[in-house]
């Protein structure tokens, strides 16, 4: 049942709808960058608080450190990742994910 309406105000159950979306979303994807191999999931699978962070490159080594665990990131800075790696791997997870560049994850049409 996917509304009722109860004393004038309608009650929309958007169960199913969100999981139909999170069935569709893209899988996660593995990279490697300086023989460092990382896995991410598709942006608008994170949990909301994370979204927000990802739309912002600043935030991208908290995110990645979230995400991937501090040891991981310790090994790309050992890696030497410049300022220029962290944009292509924030680009190539956008478009792999689906997120247009320029679209914030966490929008309305998410």
């Amino acid at each position: 049942m996917p509304s009722k309406t109860t004393v004038g105000t309608e009650v929309v159950d958007l169960n199913s709808l969100a999981k139909q979306r999170r069935d569709a979303l893209p899988k996660a994807t593995t990279y490697n960058l300086f023989d460092v191999t990382f896995t991410l999931p598709p942006i608008k699978a994170l949990p909301f608080e994370l979204q927000e962070r990802v739309g912002d490159l600043d935030n991208t080594v908290a995110v990645l450190k979230d995400l991937l665990g501090a040891e991981k990131v310790k090994e790309m800075y050992a890696a030497g990742f410049t300022f220029g790696d962290l944009e292509l791997i924030a680009q190539e997870w956008q478009k792999r994910s689906g997120v247009e560049p320029g679209e914030s994850p966490a929008s309305a049409d998410s």
